[in-house]
């Protein structure tokens, strides 16, 4: 039997109805598959952030001891603090105040602390109590005591109230991250101590107060409590300072040269292919690099942000150079040919036309470059950026260390009951950082962004 034209067209729409809807059945699948996989992304990326936060917020929060401190003059038995005399040379002058800093330091400050300490608790404590006493205040508090009555020995004779940070351990129990019904022997206070900074926390004696001492301290391995990110952040920002005075000018220097001038040859080729190479190349092989380099052979200071921003450097550029050749590339050929044809040469066809409608995207891809190296770890281990420094660098040759390694540093420090909040709470500026510059660029795309 024959088949007539009208079941052919019938069956030829039948067939096309069934391909339109399998393709839309893909279609839909797909658009599930893709908003499971960013929805799944962003559950992730809120779970990380959550428990960081919950983590770390906590932690700029410190258990702080509100005392009043009696400068007692038959402790402090100090002359009057130096002053220049007319006709006294300045060597002069320095060294007697040198020599009454000296006297200054030799002090008994702690037994100012224990004594405030004792009329805060109301009842006297034995000369065999003074260890669980002195275990209530960072070791760091005397000192404090000390530089604050050498800036203002006006102090002498007076009662004033101050504010002192709590040992790592107490803060640790009254914020109650270690379990209350553990055994004498395994606790980290004893049982007079815990009993004390009870009563002193019921009395609003001891409070959880910002702890400015995160942001305004060096890291401390005498004093735990006092540890701060003050040496690690002015060493990540010597860090930045170097990478963007290098990286960001011959990055962009390079892709300009490569990208507009540069004859195309086997040794561009090379050299592209080379610098894509480079951008894939694990961090820590560029750390091996500068310790062999810059610290071996050309004998810079370890451990210094000078050689950390020239090792970030290196493992900068490769990254800024992609990123401005792809924003000239996007650049329409129009532009050029226009600029070409009113006369211009090819220098100011690059510079006074191309270069400016393309800056948006290198603005973009150096900021990011720069995010990227301020997180880098691994490269600064292997150049000393991991030693223990007490104080904060004056320039980009002295000693330092910087925040990403100085979260690695307190992620493995015994004390993990108060040093893993303290690491969340580094974690979370570290990454304030990061989405400040991560915003800076958008910020930056947005306002030279120019539309043809």
């Amino acid at each position: 039997m024959s088949i007539t034209i009208e079941q052919r067209r019938q069956h030829r729409l039948m067939t096309i109805e069934k391909s339109l809807a399998k393709r839309h059945r893909q279609e839909k699948r797909f658009r599930r598959t893709g908003l499971a996989a960013v929805v799944t992304g962003m559950t992730l990326v809120a779970i990380l952030f959550v428990s960081i936060l919950i983590r770390g917020v906590p932690a700029f929060w410190q258990a702080t001891i509100f005392v009043d401190v009696y400068f007692d003059p038959d402790v402090i038995q100090l002359e009057e603090k130096p002053q220049k005399v007319s006709g006294e040379s300045q060597s002069a002058f320095e060294e007697r105040y040198a020599a009454w800093q000296s006297q200054a330091g030799l002090v008994n400050w702690q037994a100012l602390i224990d004594s405030a300490l004792e009329d805060a608790i109301g009842d006297e404590v034995e000369s065999r109590q003074l260890r669980d006493l002195r275990a209530l205040v960072s070791s760091s508090e005397r000192f404090a005591l000390r530089n604050r009555f050498v800036e203002d020995p006006s102090l002498l004779g007076q009662t004033v109230e101050l504010k002192m940070l709590a040992s790592a351990n107490v803060d640790v129990w009254i914020k109650g991250n270690i379990d209350r019904n553990l055994d004498d022997s395994r606790q980290q206070l004893s049982a007079q101590t815990r009993a004390w900074a009870d009563q002193l926390y019921d009395d609003g004696i001891i409070k959880n107060a910002f702890s400015t001492a995160l942001f305004l301290n060096t890291d401390s391995r005498s004093s735990p409590a006092s540890a701060g990110l003050a040496g690690a952040f002015m060493g990540s920002l010597f860090m930045m300072m170097v990478v963007i005075m290098l990286s960001v000018p011959l990055g962009v220097a390079s892709a300009i040269y490569l990208e507009e001038f540069a004859p195309k040859n086997r040794l561009t080729d090379l050299i592209e292919i080379n610098i894509n190479n480079l951008a894939a190349v694990p961090s820590i092989v560029f750390g091996l690099l500068g310790a062999s380099i810059f610290i071996g052979y050309l004998g810079l200071p370890l451990s210094a942000p000078l050689v950390g921003g020239l090792v970030l450097t290196l493992m900068t550029l490769p990254t800024i150079i992609i990123a401005t050749r792809a924003s000239l590339r996007s650049i329409p050929p129009s532009i050029r040919q226009a600029a070409l044809g009113i006369g211009a040469s090819r220098v100011q066809t690059v510079f006074h036309h191309v270069l400016p409608l393309a800056l948006p995207g290198i603005l973009t891809g150096s900021i990011l470059g720069v995010a990227q190296a301020l997180g880098e770890t691994a490269p600064l281990l292997l150049i000393g950026m991991n030693a223990f420094v007490a104080n904060v660098p004056g320039t980009p040759l002295e000693q330092s260390t910087a925040l990403p390694v100085q979260i690695y540093l307190w992620q493995g420090n015994e004390l993990r009951n108060f040093f893993e909040a303290r690491t969340s709470a580094a974690i979370i500026v570290l990454l304030g950082l990061m989405l400040s510059l991560n915003a800076l660029a958008i910020w930056l795309r947005k306002k030279f962004e120019t539309r043809w």
